[in-house]
């Protein structure tokens, strides 16, 4: 979906309808708008459906509607039998999704007066934000990094800045939001990643995974990570070029990387052309539920990025495995500004080969397995983003 082909304009044609006494039966209610969460998995997919599971458990959620532009009916929804109602807008032609979605939910506004809309995209913002200023309701807009760190189309920035709050996941997304858009930082509220420390956690490594992957007597690097060709920012090329050092002082050293995308021709043929071939497995797309087996054949999680926040580096750490980021992203949070993992200038094969050599070494604090463990469950648990939700929800409203 791109902004050109949806407007304000959409909206601003139709006569604005009369709001009496009982046009607020729905008051209280939430309406949620996003773009997918269930036809495909992604860091955003999965912050979102936590969300969800976070607004469920608190203790009396006030009713909530979900609309999905590019789901469809058929998708498997594990929230689907819970309080949330959700609307399903997937369509072979998008501009067909859109104009159902915008319907659909016009007549639902007009209707319900939730009490707040949560845009769950700025990409949705031509869609949701006309709407809810032609109807007075308030509107937050959940941001998640790289999408709002540059100056977006000058209206765009004023949907943003009028919305009445705005969600992001870490302090450098928050701080890159506001430079970049002109935005009261009082209106941004931090609603955190968080990982389930019942799913991620230490145990045995399976050994068929390990015959599988040819791993018998490695230390092993790990990365999970979209292979995309507009996502070299992950770092994975990097990793590869720090290899040969990092494999001339540990020799038993090898490099699994999990992830699938149109560039792993051109990792292959780096892999290749820099001798480490042997070292390098690309595992593939791996499904979420099979993910903290393979977090478990790690010695190290490696992803010099840059990131919004970085979802697997929780993962990685409730699961006791030490790790290493960027230095100028999100990642500061969930590392804890460096004090849970190495931080290293996203670009610098040096710098990556180095940090990874301590790691495999294991002398240092941040190798210890179960204090890393504990200090992330402590900041990121469910717990953390309830309550950064529950904040964020029940905020009182900043007017302009």
């Amino acid at each position: 979906m791109g902004s050109s082909t949806a407007h304000p304009s959409l909206v601003n044609s139709v006569d604005k309808p009369a709001l009496g006494k009982d046009a607020g039966a729905g008051s209280g209610a939430v309406t949620f708008v996003f773009l997918e969460i269930f036809s495909c998995e992604g860091g955003i997919q999965s912050y979102v459906k936590d969300i969800l599971r976070a607004y469920l458990e608190q203790p009396s959620p006030a009713p909530a509607d979900v609309f999905l532009l590019r789901d469809g009916a058929e998708v498997e929804n594990p929230y689907a039998r819970s309080p949330l109602r959700f609307h399903y807008f997937a369509s072979a032609a998008a501009a067909w999704g859109r104009a159902k979605l915008v319907t659909a939910l016009l007549g639902h506004l007009i209707k319900r007066r939730p009490q707040r809309v949560v845009c769950g995209h700025v990409l949705l913002l031509p869609l949701v934000a006309p709407l809810c200023r032609w109807l007075s309701l308030p509107y937050t807009v959940v941001t998640y990094g790289k999408e709002v760190w540059e100056p977006l189309p000058p209206w765009q920035q004023k949907a943003l800045r009028q919305a009445d709050q705005i969600w992001a996941i870490s302090r450098y997304s928050r701080d890159r939001a506001c430079a970049a858009h002109g935005l009261d930082p009082t209106r941004v509220h931090l609603v955190p990643c968080a990982v389930d420390g019942e799913v991620f956690c230490p145990g045995a490594v399976d050994p068929a995974l390990v015959e599988t992957y040819g791993l018998t007597g490695c230390r092993v690097l790990m990365t999970v990570a979209r292979l995309w060709s507009g996502d070299i920012y992950k770092g994975v090329d990097v990793t590869l070029r720090a290899l040969p050092a990092i494999a001339a002082a540990i020799p038993a050293v090898k490099y699994l990387v999990i992830g699938r995308g149109d560039d792993q021709p051109r990792l292959t043929a780096l892999a290749k052309e820099l001798g480490v071939s042997d070292r390098v497995v690309f595992a593939g797309f791996v499904p979420t539920e099979a993910l903290v087996a393979h977090y478990r054949l790690a010695s190290a999680y490696v992803m010099p990025s840059q990131e919004g926040f970085g979802i697997v580096y929780l993962e990685a750490l409730a699961c006791g495995v030490p790790v290493l980021s960027g230095d100028q992203d999100g990642s500061a949070d969930p590392l804890q500004d460096g004090r849970l993992g190495w931080r290293v200038p996203h670009r610098d094969a040096e710098a990556v080969a180095a940090a990874c050599v301590e790691m495999l070494s294991g002398h240092d604090r941040r190798c210890w397995g179960p204090w890393l463990r504990q200090e992330t469950l402590a900041a990121f648990g469910p717990a953390a983003l309830a309550n950064g939700l529950h904040q964020a929800l029940r905020a009182n409203q900043i007017a302009d």
